[in-house]
């Protein structure tokens, strides 16, 4: 994805969230997009220990290494206009040895 082009015409690398720097961005979709993009992160799930999220206008990128385990968290609350809240935590891997015993 590309991101702003300078005066001279050449293009902007999107900034990478680094650990360490607080983050968060909100989106309304319809249900259809919203299903493509939890797709996209239960594949990543399924079949590593890595993804990456990356702004459709190539602003920004979040690359993150994940652990286990991944909580899942189902909120429902029926009372008025009813409503489903899913929320995923996925903890950071730290990469890590122990130390060796010997």
């Amino acid at each position: 994805m590309a991101g702003d082009t300078h005066e001279d015409g050449a293009t902007a690398e999107p900034t990478t969230i680094r650990p360490g720097r607080e983050f968060e961005r909100e989106y309304r979709l319809d249900a259809a997009a919203a299903g493509a993009f939890l797709v996209a992160v239960g594949e990543r799930l399924r079949d590593g220990d890595s993804l990456t999220i990356e702004d459709p206008d190539g602003e920004w990128t979040l690359p993150f290494d994940f652990g286990e385990p991944v909580e899942l968290e189902l909120d429902y609350e029926g009372a008025g206009e009813p409503e489903l809240e899913l929320e995923v935590e996925l903890p950071g891997r730290t990469g890590e040895r122990a130390p060796d015993v010997s």
